[in-house]
């Protein structure tokens, strides 16, 4: 089952107001801040969910599986995340 934004706004209009416009703009504000830091090259804390981190990957030669030719793939940025203690507990991880 995917869970999507609205979803998410719908779960904290119901737990925190009652007003799913604001819970959907809350989250769209949260999540744009999640984004522009991460953006900026900073890690990411949340106490008791865990740290999103940005990665850098080197270039590197691939191979297609297929057809056995091989071709540079390009150094990239990746997004990491390192789930807490907690997290891995309640989620059994």
């Amino acid at each position: 089952m995917t869970i999507t934004k609205d979803d998410i706004a719908q779960r904290v209009a119901e737990d925190v107001t009652k007003n799913q416009k604001l819970a959907k703009t809350l989250i769209e504000a949260t999540l744009k801040n999640i984004k522009e830091c991460l953006s900026s090259g900073n890690e990411l804390q949340i106490t008791g969910f865990g740290i999103f981190k940005i990665r850098h990957k080197a270039a590197r030669i691939g191979r297609n599986p297929k057809t056995k030719v091989e071709h540079v793939i390009s150094e990239r940025k990746i997004v990491v995340f390192h789930p807490s203690r907690i997290f891995r507990q309640e989620v059994d991880v």
